[in-house]
């Protein structure tokens, strides 16, 4: 595996070995350990990752347009309201009953709600778009993938990247709705920096909507 391509799919695996952590924890780990410090490990093991490979992401050295900055959290914010919206019936493939960040008298363990939120809006947005949008995206298009060009990409490479970003998440068609979204960003734009600002936006709300509601399922 060359460089440029482990750089991309690495953090992205690293996410999810320890996402398989979670979903298994009391089969694999014990019920004596609180697995939702998995999390913070997780968000730093991948941060380490993203890290070591930043001289490989030159594309993310490419400022966004004016015009894309304010584009891209509009349709952050879309894809948020699309994703509270879309959890009922076949939609929902389930899961687990999400990140609960409460301690035992119902208070909030504020290091944890801040590990997950700095997690979901800094560190996700970015090792996925590297992976879904930068790799899969174009690759699928051409396995010579740093040779395409954004806005070489086609119908073919969005849909079958963004059905494949959707049923990674249990919502799997808000999820496919949001991979839509953000692939035509990355097209559109011709700069990663706008699905990563879109995705960023869309998590942030996310988070703080759950915080605020408690509809922990979410996370």
């Amino acid at each position: 595996m060359d460089r440029p391509l482990l750089a991309r799919v690495f953090p992205f695996a690293v996410y999810m070995v320890f996402l398989a952590l979670e979903q298994g924890s009391r089969t694999w780990i014990g019920d004596g350990l609180d697995v939702r410090w998995l999390y913070p490990v997780k968000a730093v093991a991948v941060s380490i990752a993203l890290w070591h490979f930043r001289s490989e992401y030159r594309e993310l050295l490419l400022r966004p347009g004016r015009q894309s900055l304010l584009v891209s959290p509009l349709l952050g914010i879309g894809v948020f309201v699309l994703w509270i919206n879309l959890d009922w019936g076949w939609l929902d493939l389930g899961g687990s009953g999400g990140y609960d960040p409460r301690r035992p008298d119902a208070s909030l363990d504020w290091i944890l709600v801040a590990f997950r939120l700095a997690g979901a809006a800094l560190v996700v947005p970015l090792m996925e778009e590297l992976f879904w949008r930068s790799f899969l995206l174009r690759w699928i298009e051409r396995h010579e993938f740093l040779s395409v060009a954004a806005s070489e990409v086609g119908l073919r490479a969005i849909l079958v990247s963004s059905l494949l970003f959707g049923v990674e998440h249990s919502l799997w068609f808000a999820g496919f709705l949001a991979g839509l979204a953000y692939a035509w960003l990355y097209r559109h734009y011709g700069n990663l920096w706008a699905p990563v600002v879109a995705h960023a936006t869309t998590n942030l709300l996310l988070g703080v909507w759950v915080v605020q509601t408690g509809a922990w399922q979410f996370w």
